[in-house]
């Protein structure tokens, strides 16, 4: 016979997660795959690749370092990400100079790139964009989205910050 210890009645991140959405801690459901938020309803574990499932929406999320990333499959999705931490860091006295975003959407997002005729800038919103290494070469980035390189100061230029 079997003996289910405590930690095998949860899913695979623990009794309690932060919701991806609004960040407040939510339960696990015992014996299941899932977690409730009273906000936002559940969200389900997929076992196989450990990604977390809002059933409602089908909106898929990762972990890495105790941050959820939303894996996203359109490319307004990944666009409006990007967008919103841009604004942001300009609320906080900052401005972005360059966007890292994961390999893994270059095709998602490459016909919105703005290009220089002859040259190999790519821009986005105002800014230069890399592409990150491979996630071979570097975990996270099978799992975060972007990263935006930043200085103090208020953006030059930048005509698509929206004041709130």
């Amino acid at each position: 016979m079997r003996t289910v210890t405590s930690a095998q009645q949860y899913p695979i991140f623990g009794s309690e997660i932060k919701c991806p959405h609004c960040r407040q801690i939510i339960p696990a459901l015992i014996l299941t795959d899932t977690y409730l938020c009273p906000r936002h309803g559940a969200f389900e574990v997929h076992p196989n690749n450990k990604d977390l499932i809002h059933l409602q929406s089908d909106r898929q999320w990762r972990l890495w370092d105790d941050e959820w990333y939303r894996q996203h499959t359109h490319p307004d999705g990944i666009r409006f990400e990007i967008h919103e931490s841009i604004d942001r860091l300009y609320t906080q006295g900052y401005r972005a100079i360059k966007v890292t975003i994961a390999q893994r959407y270059m095709d998602l997002v490459g016909s919105y790139l703005e290009g220089n005729s002859g040259s190999q800038v790519q821009r986005l919103y105002g800014l230069n964009v890399e592409f990150s290494p491979s996630e071979g070469q570097e975990p996270k980035w099978g799992i975060i989205n972007f990263e935006l390189e930043k200085e103090l100061g208020t953006p030059k230029g930048y005509p698509y910050f929206r004041s709130f």
